[in-house]
């Protein structure tokens, strides 16, 4: 066994929220790479018996300054996401965890963090929910750890929130329908991030774009997954009111509904992401090709 993989075994690799859509991919990405990552997950019950077998599960809160900081002690390497809240106001539940990470990478002198942020956080302000992102990402740069944020596009799996609306064969939105946007397979997320925690030659705050391979208006993601589904799927562009009222149905507060609304304004009038698409930037999983294996069988079901 040579040194560099003995080094790689030992190494500690801390991934919040391992039952995500993404977390849930990376702990056995790592794991194939030989190492054995350490799992913080506010229900250890929800992880696979078969990946608790072959990583260290920690239960804990996120928002839990002292366990956070037990759990990412010794650490080389943390994956952070910023989970879910039931804050009334969203962006209160994105300082809590901002927070919380950064003490905690402060005083554990974690080296290497790399954050699940995305697209329009580099905004700041303007972009709803996602300004809670921009907060982490501040707050992480101000650690003096190596840090890298990945930039996401929309993820695949958003369209498994809307399986009723598929299954009548309209995809709606409040984005224009024929706005690109980049999209992205939680898998390909996945991958990056394994690469960037367990590469210890980069250095510095990074950003990373993860843009999926192409950028797709809801028009065109409309005409993929008739395609794949072998029926017509139309989009249909929605109102901000007639999506207010939808979310509020759904028991959302008034912030919680701005702050789902603000995701879609920030992207108008011309938004250009930090980060272009490149080699570096682009990532291979088809928007047909993830279709076919996940929605598929969801609308089966």
């Amino acid at each position: 066994m040579s040194e560099a993989f003995r080094r790689l075994v030992r190494m500690k690799i801390v991934v919040t929220t391992p039952t995500g859509n993404v977390g849930s991919l990376l702990a056995p990405t790592l794991v194939r790479a030989g190492v054995r990552p350490t799992l913080l997950a506010r229900d250890a019950t929800r992880v696979a018996p078969e990946v608790r077998e072959v990583c260290d599960v920690v239960e804990a809160d996120q928002g839990d300054r002292d366990a956070v900081v037990a759990a990412t002690r010794d650490a080389d390497a943390l994956y952070w996401v910023d989970p879910p809240t039931d804050d009334d106001d969203p962006l209160d539940g994105y300082r809590r965890m901002s927070e919380t990470v950064a003490h905690a990478v402060t005083t554990n002198r974690v080296p290497r963090v790399v954050f699940q942020s995305s697209v329009g956080a580099e905004g700041r302000h303007g972009f709803g929910e996602i300004d809670g992102l921009g907060l982490t990402e501040e707050l992480l740069n101000a650690t003096g750890a190596d840090v890298t944020h990945l930039r996401n596009g929309y993820f695949f799996s958003n369209l498994l929130m809307d399986l009723d609306g598929i299954r009548a064969g309209v995809l709606t939105t409040t984005h224009p329908v024929d706005r690109p946007l980049a999209w992205v397979a939680p898998l390909d997320i996945a991958t990056v991030a394994a690469t960037r925690l367990l590469s210890t030659d980069w250095h510095g705050v990074q950003t990373l774009g993860v843009h999926g391979p192409a950028d797709l208006s809801f028009a065109q993601v409309a005409d993929i997954l008739g395609d794949v589904l072998g029926r017509p799927v139309s989009a249909q562009q929605v109102s901000e009111q007639d999506q207010a009222q939808a979310l509020a149905g759904f028991g959302m507060t008034p912030a919680q509904v701005e702050a789902v609304l603000g995701m879609t304004r920030g992207f108008a009038d011309g938004f250009e992401p930090e980060d272009p698409r490149t080699i570096a930037t682009t990532t291979p999983t088809t928007l047909g090709a993830w279709a076919y294996e996940h929605l598929r069988p969801a609308l089966a079901s």
